[in-house]
């Protein structure tokens, strides 16, 4: 298995469904570096979660983890100003799908894709558990 390889996270001995958010692109204030500062970049984020997997039968959204809750709420925050480090914005993503307590875990990729010349992208993965 490569980094680039679909996670399997899904698992039905353990109760788990996977619910993710895949290559979401936006326009971060992100980076340390002065030239980084008062303008945008390009960035890409993928979100896997590790959900409790209780059978739907209601067909309501309420009854799953709503993954399009979790974007507005991402947007939300990178509209809110400045981040110095892909670490500190992997971090609150993950904190804003724990805001959902059927998440068990979650990864969170972060990828600048103007970081580095020559290089398709740069960045942080992180893996976060429910405490």
């Amino acid at each position: 298995m490569t980094a680039t390889d679909p996670l399997r996270i899904a698992d039905v001995d353990g109760g788990i469904r996977h619910v993710f958010i895949r290559n979401l692109e936006l326009d971060v204030e992100i980076g340390i570096y002065s030239h980084e500062k008062g303008k945008t970049q390009k960035v890409r984020l993928n979100v896997d979660m590790a959900v409790d997997d209780t059978p739907v039968t209601d067909d309501k959204l309420e009854s799953v983890v709503d993954y399009g809750a979790i974007t507005r709420k991402v947007r939300a925050l990178v509209a809110g100003g400045h981040v110095a480090l892909a670490e500190t914005l992997a971090e609150r993503v993950a904190a804003i799908c724990f805001e959902d307590t059927r998440v068990r875990s979650v990864r969170v990729r972060v990828e600048k894709l103007e970081a580095l010349k020559g290089a398709e992208s740069a960045g942080v993965e992180i893996e976060r558990r429910m405490r």
